[in-house]
């Protein structure tokens, strides 16, 4: 024990404090204000030359959109109302283009009778992807297949959707919804079935080759598990391509051919040329995601992989295509292509793009997930290890789901990257949003000078679905923080 005391130590109070008022709570605005606007002065400076900034740009296109023209029918006459509304000197937006010209941009030259096709099919696509993207949320869901169904429904209604043809939507909204909700597992084969009722739905023609398509896939899965249950390893996995490309190439055609000879179920017709607008540009975006990270995975793993053939094959990809611009790999699609086809073959335009934008989105999205598994520790690898767990079991329920979600960032940069890479199939003769369809539109007598319009439309178009898809991502990495609950 110390033999000092209270008295002979000057620190020590003697007195007490008197009574006091407890402090000040800060909160508010002005504490918000003080700590993330004017917390210091290199701070204060910037947050004034930000705010200076936009000040000077919403000074100067305020006018603009203030002074906006929706109700015209030409340039001339989105001129003479700005005159009438601001006088002879002033400027304003002539968004009448917009009121005007929607549809090209939403649908391109796709034949007006048949607009309620690709609307449904929008809709349709919410409800394959809510079992899957919302599954944990109930609310959530429900919303989405709310808008999905009354939106795409009315708008299919607007456009004039047939009344058989409404029945039958109907009929199927409500049908989906309740497996969603009642039956979530065999939801989750409708949204397996959907690029196939989409691609039927979007290009018509007969079903059986549509069908066909699918069959080749079972057949290969039936082809491929059998081989699995010999015990086969890799050589299953080519045995049930091979059935599947062996399919394709010469069973199938004739198959569909045959059936629909005996049951013809048809719809119109509509060539590649005539899409255009944000239906291309969904097209290709949405399969562009859904196949590339399937794909990227792979690669990702072949990578990684100790077979020295398989990792060399996958580090040539990917280096390659990351190496060479998209738009070589769009010219190669579009013109060089064919002089390696057989004569008389006919690829289409659209399908080669999207293969073409895959594969180039799935070089990226490799190295993205090649990130993730890398930051994973060792030990979780010999935790799989010690559980008695296969290569692809412990990457099925230990090392990806882990290694995905570390990289959600990254993949959803990827893919909002791809997406608007889509307005690069310009360049080879499609006819995209942003430019080839507004050259379009203003190449008429009515509409020659609307420069700046149609780009603000299709940005703020743009920008919509990429803020959802970022704003998801952000959800998604909420409901995944297991480790911090």
């Amino acid at each position: 024990m110390s033999e000092l005391h209270a008295e002979t130590v000057a620190f020590v109070r003697d007195t007490m404090l008197p009574p006091a008022l407890p402090p000040a709570r800060q909160r508010g605005v002005t504490l918000w204000l003080r700590e993330n606007l004017f917390s210091g002065p290199l701070n204060t400076v910037l947050t004034l030359l930000g705010l200076a900034a936009v000040w000077f740009i919403v000074s100067h296109l305020w006018p603009w959109f203030a002074n906006s023209v929706w109700n015209a029918s030409s340039m001339a006459e989105c001129r003479a109302a700005v005159a009438a509304k601001a006088g002879e000197d002033a400027t304003g937006a002539c968004f009448g283009v917009i009121r005007e010209r929607w549809n090209q941009f939403i649908y391109g030259f796709y034949p007006s009778a048949l607009y309620w096709r690709p609307t449904i099919v929008f809709g349709l696509m919410l409800f394959a992807v809510a079992p899957v993207l919302f599954s944990e949320s109930r609310g959530l869901r429900w919303a989405v297949l709310g808008f999905a169904a009354v939106a795409s429904f009315a708008a299919a209604v607007a456009v004039g959707i047939p009344p058989r043809a409404a029945l039958i939507t109907g009929g199927v909204f409500v049908l989906w919804a309740a497996l969603i909700e009642y039956a979530p597992r065999r939801a989750l084969v409708l949204s397996l079935l959907f690029p196939f009722l989409a691609v039927w739905l979007l290009w018509g023609g007969s079903v059986w080759p549509v069908v066909s398509a699918l069959a080749g896939f079972v057949l290969g899965g039936v082809v491929w598990r059998l081989a699995a249950r010999l015990g086969l390893g890799l050589l299953a996995v080519a045995l049930g391509i091979a059935a599947t490309v062996a399919w394709w190439l010469w069973l199938g055609p004739d198959a569909a051919a045959d059936l629909h000879a005996m049951l013809p179920v048809a719809l119109d017709r509509v060539e590649s040329r005539s899409f255009g607008g944000f239906l291309l540009a969904l097209t290709i975006g949405v399969s562009g995601i859904v196949m590339s990270l399937p794909l990227g995975i792979i690669l990702a793993l072949a990578r990684q992989s100790d077979m020295p053939v398989v990792k060399s094959l996958a580090v040539m990809f990917i280096e390659f295509i990351r190496g060479v611009p998209l738009i070589t790999l769009l010219f190669v699609a579009s013109i060089l292509l064919n002089y390696f086809l057989p004569p008389g073959t006919n690829f289409d335009i659209i399908l080669r793009v999207i293969i073409m934008v895959t594969l180039f989105a799935s070089a990226y999205m490799a190295e993205v997930i090649r990130g993730g598994l890398a930051a994973l520790p060792r030990g979780q690898y010999e935790a799989a290890d010690s559980l008695g767990l296969d290569y692809w079991k412990a990457q099925r329920l230990i090392i990806l789901p882990q290694a995905l979600k570390i990289s959600i960032p990254g993949i959803v940069g990827t893919f909002i990257g791809m997406f608007k890479d889509t307005t690069l199939v310009t360049f080879v003769g499609l006819f995209d949003p942003l430019k080839q369809m507004a050259d379009t539109i203003r190449a008429t007598f009515e509409w020659k000078g609307a420069y700046w319009e149609p780009y603000v439309f299709t940005g703020t178009i743009f920008f919509i679905i990429c803020f959802a898809m970022s704003r998801y991502a952000m959800y998604l990495e909420q409901r995944l923080k297991r480790d911090h609950r």
